[in-house]
């Protein structure tokens, strides 16, 4: 399983990175087993570039569970970590999307697999080339670093350190 985490409202611990850091210490008490983790990244926040600017990530996890408990347990890490649901694309503390299932191919009114729009996202096929480049896309088949080549939104994106 792929999960990308972004940020760029640190909330109540001082940086978007402790708070990346403490979204990820929660993953085993769900379920979800951190296989690898790529570092942060940086880049501009977006549609408002004058929003602070975003720390991703991404983990490539295992889980028993399906695909709609593995999002239940992420919307109870970013619900616990201090998450409010407003405007779409607006300024958030904890951002944590499933990109894909395995391979699994879904598409209902509160999943979407693999994600519609991350193979467009460099600060998601970015991080995730960096620890999986070879990771294939279930319907684009092309790699995660290819996909990572090619991305066209968050062009700006780069490993933070």
């Amino acid at each position: 399983m792929v999960v990308a985490l972004g940020s760029n409202l640190a909330g109540r611990y001082g940086s978007s990175e402790a708070l990346l850091e403490a979204a990820l210490a929660r993953f085993p008490a769900v379920g979800l087993k951190i296989l690898r983790r790529s570092s942060w990244w940086r880049s501009a926040a977006w549609p408002d570039p004058m929003a602070p600017e975003y720390r991703n990530g991404v983990a490539l996890v295992e889980a028993s569970a399906g695909p709609g408990e593995v999002l239940a347990a992420l919307l109870r890490i970013e619900a616990a970590l201090g998450r409010e649901r407003g405007e779409r694309n607006a300024p958030r503390t904890l951002d944590l999307d499933l990109i894909a299932h395995g391979r699994t191919v879904l598409d209902t009114p509160k999943l979407t697999l693999p994600h519609p729009r991350a193979h467009e996202r460099l600060f998601v096929m970015g991080p995730l080339a960096e620890i999986a480049p070879a990771w294939i896309h279930p319907t684009l088949g092309r790699t995660a670093a290819e996909l990572a080549e090619h991305a066209n939104v968050g062009t700006d994106a780069a490993p933070a350190s």
